[in-house]
């Protein structure tokens, strides 16, 4: 009895049995279903919806706590440590501003860990909007140049025309989706984004590279993701509004109301811009004027089997307006536009989607995506009249299976674009006679994707899709994609596949309506085609008295056959197909720390060169791509002043990048024998944003943006001073030297308001 009593002591003293008793929380309450996990083993708990858990502990066997939730830093806590109370644990988590711990889809069409999944995806979070930009006033434009290598390209100097385009390629060649569902096609890529409000946006996923296998042919250069909100995850009502001193005014309200168990999510978005500046002089507005309104409409309908049942549907209305003063003052332009004699721009849209997903009950693992998209414009530049319409259907229909350690998804595609315009775009002869014929592609598709995981080290994903295009046949698409983990806190992906592009002109080059160039089109557009590859190292840390991870990107593009419009005639724009090739390379890299103070920074770099080969009599010459910045970078800085309050930093530098070859007019009306620098300035534009939470949970918040008022040296337009003609009829009038903001220093005030919860 004496040593059976002695044993018990023994086992006592060196298993060190503990129940560990704590709350997990941050700066904004607690942190409801956390994970609290012992590494090395599989024990572990889930904190209840007020934060607290308890957890029985073997001291002698495990020593370290891992804890993560989603939209938070994971956290490591030694449980050796003298200073902790673990009848008291208190665990502080700090927010995810840079998205690591998000589950994301974007990467294989599946619910996954961004550290997870085998392709690279990035994650830009409300909370890192909303700390970095004007939530009020900003759009898809402004917030993807929060990922490193996306920079925005302005295409037109007076209605400001802009895309977004990554690791240099341009805007055309990145699919843009809403909830994963492909539907912004080649007319709303150019006005369309910007009129997708911040109010609706949970989160933005941005994959780099090739993502045809996936989305289809437009996802060349990447894709950018639109993840919109949950209704059962939203307040009541939501406001958020916000004013500059540039008379911009921005007004935007969400409710969230339900029937029984179904959920909506109705967002309403208004604004609003009627100044006019001329800082350069040049007799033409310096930014656009613009009323702009949306609703958004989101249902998540409650079923029986609790099985995913979305309807989404959104309505978009933008009158976007710029050019002499004479146009905009007293809104003449309502009653002058496509004058000959005062010269200004004006685009209507109109445009209207509906879209969701709908998860079967008789085969398990059969989804159907579906979206349908109509976008109208009705536009005049200058006299020009451009009128053009687009209709986009789109269903697809995916089969998950498992077998073994391979998990299959099989996919059935149809998409039919329809689009018209009155340009020689869709014009065709016949029996002598230049007639009008829409464009009507048809595009049906299959796909099959393997995601394989021989071990917790190796990830495999293998991809291959098929699209039949009437003029162009059967299409391939394969891809492949491998991750390997040396440790859990490093991990290396390379992706390669291939993208096929159909060319369309509006979206290809603004100056195809804009200016008074005239357009020659010498022979049929082919598609074209492309090979991607790119390597990502990344490695997340702790230390330095806080947690953080750095990011490594290699990428290159080979295209073959790209279209590149040629401007070496003042009067033409020639558009043929290319004897050449075109590629584009370089390096981006990031490096993230949040600190346990809750101050984070973010550095990020970009180098890239984009270049095209002509090759004429078996000559070769190489170009520089045009507005492709050889180098830029970032970084930004949030500091907490308080529990309450805290001031957010957001500087960008863009390098040296190749301009068009344009030549100014002398005073006498001649042209100059020496044309514009056709090499940028390099420029930086710098930002202040404070927040401030008040203890109802609402926040106001105001900053300064380009604080050091930087403006583009050089008018954007070309012959807007020609004595022989009213401006911007000039035969030589352009709009395309177009490199940086014309947007001086602006002040901004705003207030977000939020009401009940659910």
């Amino acid at each position: 009895m004496k040593y059976f009593f002695l044993f018990f002591i023994y086992i006592n003293i060196y298993s060190q049995n503990v129940e560990l008793n704590g709350n997990v929380s941050s700066n904004y309450g607690p942190v409801s279903y956390a994970n609290l996990i012992l590494l090395d083993s599989t024990t572990g708990t889930v904190a209840d919806e007020n934060g607290d858990f308890k957890l029985k502990v073997d001291l002698s066997s495990h020593e370290t706590l891992f804890i993560s939730s989603v939209g938070y830093i994971s956290q490591k806590i030694s449980l050796k440590d003298s200073l902790l109370n673990l009848n008291n644990l208190v665990i502080i988590l700090e927010e995810d501003l840079n998205g690591l711990s998000e589950v994301v889809i974007t990467g294989s069409l599946k619910d996954e860990f961004v550290t997870e999944s085998s392709v690279k995806v990035n994650v830009i979070t409300a909370k890192k909007i909303n700390s970095f930009l004007p939530s009020g006033g900003a759009n898809i434009t402004e917030i993807v140049q929060l990922v490193n290598g996306a920079q925005e390209v302005i295409a037109c100097g007076v209605c400001y025309t802009n895309s977004i385009t990554i690791n240099g390629l341009e805007g055309p060649y990145t699919s843009v989706l809403l909830d994963g569902i492909p539907m912004y096609g080649n007319l709303a890529s150019v006005y369309g984004l910007n009129g997708i409000p911040n109010m609706i946006i949970e989160r933005l996923e941005v994959v780099k590279g090739p993502s045809s296998t996936l989305f289809g042919s437009e996802a060349v250069a990447g894709v950018i993701n639109i993840i919109t909100k949950n209704p059962k995850e939203q307040p009541l009502f939501s406001l958020d509004t916000q004013l500059t001193t540039h008379k911009e005014s921005y007004v935007n309200i969400a409710l969230t109301p339900n029937i029984g168990k179904t959920y909506g999510f109705i967002a309403l978005n208004w604004d609003k811009k009627n100044d006019y500046d001329d800082y350069n002089n040049d007799g033409f507005g310096d930014d656009i004027n613009v009323d702009r309104f949306s609703i958004f409409n989101k249902w998540d309908i409650s079923r029986k089997s609790k099985k995913p049942f979305i309807i989404s549907a959104r309505y978009f209305f933008e009158d976007r307006r710029n050019g002499v003063e004479e146009y905009l003052k007293n809104n003449n332009y309502k009653n002058i536009r496509g004058s000959d004699k005062i010269y200004g721009e004006s685009i209507y849209t109109n445009r209207f989607e509906l879209f969701g997903k709908y998860v079967f009950n008789l085969v398990d693992g059969l989804e159907l995506n579906y979206s349908y998209s109509s976008h109208n414009q009705n536009s005049y530049y200058g006299s020009d009249y451009y009128k053009a319409n687009q209709d986009i259907f789109f269903s697809q229909f995916t089969l998950n299976r498992n077998y073994g350690s391979h998990d299959l998804l099989f996919g059935a595609s149809l998409k039919n674009n329809l689009y018209d315009d009155n340009t020689i775009a869709t014009q065709t002869i016949q029996n002598n006679l230049v007639v009008n014929k829409d464009s009507n592609q048809f595009i049906p598709g299959l796909l099959i994707q393997d995601q394989f995981k021989p071990s917790e080290k190796f990830s495999l994903i293998g991809g291959f899709r098929v699209d039949h295009f009437k003029d162009h046949g059967i299409i391939y698409s394969p891809s492949f994609h491998i991750k390997y983990n040396p440790d859990p806190w490093l991990s290396m992906r390379l992706n390669l596949g291939t993208g096929f592009r159909l060319v369309n002109l509006f979206t290809e080059d603004h100056a195809f309506v804009s200016g008074q160039r005239e357009v020659k089109i010498l022979e049929d557009l082919n598609p074209e085609k492309s090979k991607s590859v790119i390597f990502n190292t990344n490695y997340i840390y702790t230390g330095l008295k806080g947690s953080g991870n750095i990011d490594i990107d290699l990428f290159y593009t080979y295209f073959s056959n790209k279209i590149i419009p040629d401007y070496g005639n003042q009067n033409f724009i020639i558009y043929k197909n290319s004897t050449g090739y075109a590629y584009s390379k370089g390096i981006s890299g990031a490096l993230n720390h949040t600190f346990l103070n809750q101050t984070a920074f973010s550095l990020t770099f970009n180098h890239q060169i984009v270049r095209y080969a002509q090759i004429e009599n078996n000559i070769e010459s190489i170009f520089d791509m045009e507005h492709s910045p050889k180098w830029s970078a970032a970084f930004n800085l949030k500091i907490p002043i308080n529990k309450k309050w805290s001031m957010n930093s957001s500087s960008n530098y863009v390098g040296i990048m190749e301009l068009p070859k344009v030549f100014d007019m002398n005073d006498n009306g001649k042209i100059n024998s020496v044309s514009r620098p056709t090499k940028s300035k390099p420029f930086s534009i710098h930002n202040i944003n404070v927040n401030g939470i008040f203890n109802s949970g609402n926040e106001i918040y105001f900053g300064l943006l380009n604080i050091f008022n930087f403006r583009q040296k050089e008018s954007p337009l070309v012959a807007y001073n020609d004595p022989n003609y009213s401006k911007g009829f000039s035969p030589n009038f352009d709009t395309s030297y177009a490199y940086a903001p014309n947007h001086g220093r602006e002040l901004f005030i705003g207030y977000r308001l939020k009401l009940g919860k659910r």
